[in-house]
Formats: C-alpha cells, structure tokens, sequence
C-alpha cells in the first residue's frame, strides 16, 4: 500500500466500489480461522484474483467489487452477487461458511487468532487492547469524484447523512456473548480504535493531505488508509468512501445502501458545482447524531439538518427518498432491522439458529 495518495486520482464521476468483510465460519457456523487457506494457500476464483484479502482476525475475510461505471446500479449488483458467490464457493470448497454481520453474535475475541500479517501486528503493537479486541465487520462504498476539492467537500457533507445508514444497517447487538443493549455495537466497538468515528471538516484537499502527511511523518499512521474515519475522501482510488453501515447478509441490504451512497454524493456534487457553501458542523453535535443511532437504531431520533430538532428517522427516511428519488432505504426502514432480528432468533431458537442466519 502507498503511504500517501494524490489529488491527481480523483479523475471519474459516480463509479462505484463495494468492500464488503465477512466472517469465516465452521460446520457450526461460529467464526473460525480460514483466511490463511483462503487468501494465501490456494488459489481464489477468478473474479477474486487481487480482489480478496483478511482483515486482523483470521476469521475476517474482504471482498472488493471491480469498478462499477458510473451510476450503473444494475452492474454494481451482478458485481456484487458475483463476488459473494465465488467467495462462498471458494470457502465452502475448503471446508468453511461465509457469514456477515456486523459483529458476529458468537465471535469471543479472546479465543480468536489474530493475523500474522505484518501490516496488523504493528497496529496490534502501537494500539494494543482496542485493538486486540477489535472483531468488527463493515460495509464500504466507494463513489468515484472527478476533483480532489470536490471530495472533500463532499465528505464534509456527508457526515450528517451518515446516521441514517447507520441506524438501518445496525445490525450488532451482541460482542462477545454479551448483549450490549446497543443496535450497533460494532461502531462503537471501532471507535475505541484511533482515527475512527465522525471526522472534522476539512475546507481543501490541500488541508486534508497535509493532515494525511503529518500522521504519516509523526509515525501517528504507517500508511494512509490507517485514517479509520466513517467516511473519507480516498486518495489513493480518487473515491469518496462511505465507512459507516454494518456488514449485511442479505445483498438486497447492500444494494439499499449503494443506491442511497451513490445518490447523495451525485446530488452533493451538483451542489458543489452549484457554488452551495455547506454546513461545517462541528464534530460533537455529530457524535451526538451517530450515538442516536447506533443506540436506537430503527427508533432513533436523530438531529435534524440544522441540528435544531429532534426528528423521527422514519420521517428522514421519507424526506430523502422523496428527495433523491430512491426507495431502497424505505424498504430497509419498513422491515425488520439486522439488530431486531438477532434478538428475536436468539430468544425464540436460540445461538444455533441465530449462526445459521448470519451465513450467505
């Protein structure tokens, strides 16, 4: 991985990219180490080839989607079905299961073996316990965006629609065997780990770069794609990437957030262009909005545009659909949540049936 990017990446308007990690899983479906075979002992599918790694447990495996041309989002789902696809083939050949969530209900990090990656032993090195414990599993979305200054002022943007994925992706009660009283508990599981969270507004790229070369210089980061912030202007694929959903079983789920990803960031760089100055809100506010979420999930209040009021997220939910001219959000707000689910399972069946649910 390059240390820094450039402004010279951001070159394409709209195209998109899906990250998504999931959990390696026994016959029993409990998180297991497999990424070693998987990624590093035998040889993926094709379309995996470059496109498949792990992430600090050996029981967190990552898929990436190829480029998505611009806005098609009928492509970006046939990518999206055919990497799971050949990742679940590939796992299930081996001997393993593929499931997703945010945190897994039945992932005890204590018994769980970390990568011997040397990228995530100097992070478990320099971060120690946050780290350590850190069993997480997201959804990214990268957007392509033509101009480096645009995409920071995108991602200034950005920060206060954040919640709303948030609070209809959750989709982690439960860390370690404990339910947290939470509906994500993964996001604030990783914001316990430095770099994470709602992110500043930064008024350039000029003034992000410099930010990205003095973590580099101070030995703060070893690279820059340590800056773990819930959304971020990616300077190395010229991409505004959004951090902030739970991992999700249910490729409908995923598409949901694409649509909406994908629209915001077309409608703010039309602002942009448009010569809109923004709202440089400041990050405690913030917080405050995304701690809404991640407690209440599909019955949080969340702040409205203006900070000023309290307002229903089905009522948000409404207002940006009718807005963007998108649907998949509602459909997510009208079903049952991830974190919903989870709890009903794990009442009425019990952790073997709530395992089993998790797989793709």
């Amino acid at each position: 991985m390059d240390e820094r990017g450039s402004a010279e990446n951001f070159t394409r308007m709209g195209t998109l990219g899906i990250e998504e990690e999931f959990y390696v899983v026994d016959d029993a479906g409990r998180p297991t180490s497999g990424t070693d075979e998987l990624v590093y002992e035998t040889e993926p599918p094709e379309i995996l080839e470059g496109r498949l790694d792990h992430e600090l447990f050996k029981c967190v495996i990552e898929t990436q989607t190829p480029t998505i041309d611009a806005g098609d989002l009928t492509s970006a789902r046939e990518q999206l079905n055919a990497v799971r696809n050949a990742l679940v083939d590939h796992a299930e050949t081996h001997g393993y299961g593929i499931a997703a969530a945010g945190l897994h209900p039945a992932a005890k990090w204590r018994e769980l073996e970390h990568a011997e990656k040397p990228r995530y032993r100097a992070q478990l090195d320099r971060i120690q316990y946050p780290q350590h414990r850190n069993t997480t599993a997201g959804l990214h979305i990268h957007v392509g965006v033509d101009d480096a200054d645009k995409a920071v002022w995108i991602a200034n943007e950005l920060r206060w629609y954040l919640p709303i994925m948030l609070a209809l992706s959750a989709n982690s009660p439960y860390w370690n065997g404990f339910d947290t009283g939470l509906q994500s508990a993964r996001a604030k599981i990783f914001e316990a780990l430095p770099n994470t969270g709602v992110p500043t507004a930064f008024d350039s790229y000029d003034e992000f770069d410099e930010f990205e070369r003095m973590m580099i210089e101070t030995g703060s980061i070893d690279d820059r794609g340590e800056l773990w912030y819930d959304v971020r202007p990616h300077s190395e694929l010229g991409t505004v990437e959004v951090r902030t959903p739970d991992g999700q079983a249910d490729p409908d789920r995923v598409m949901a957030f694409v649509e909406y990803t994908h629209a915001l960031v077309t409608d703010l760089a039309e602002r942009y262009e448009d010569g809109e100055t923004g709202r440089k809100h400041r990050r405690e506010p913030l917080d405050e909005h995304k701690w809404r979420a991640l407690r209440h999930g599909h019955d949080a209040e969340l702040l409205s545009r203006d900070l000023t009021e309290s307002v229903p997220l089905g009522q948000l939910v409404d207002t940006e659909c009718d807005r963007l001219g998108v649907d998949g959000i509602k459909r997510l707000y009208e079903a049952e949540s991830g974190a919903q689910k989870q709890r009903r399972l794990r009442d009425e069946e019990g952790m073997d049936a709530l395992c089993e649910s998790l797989r793709l």
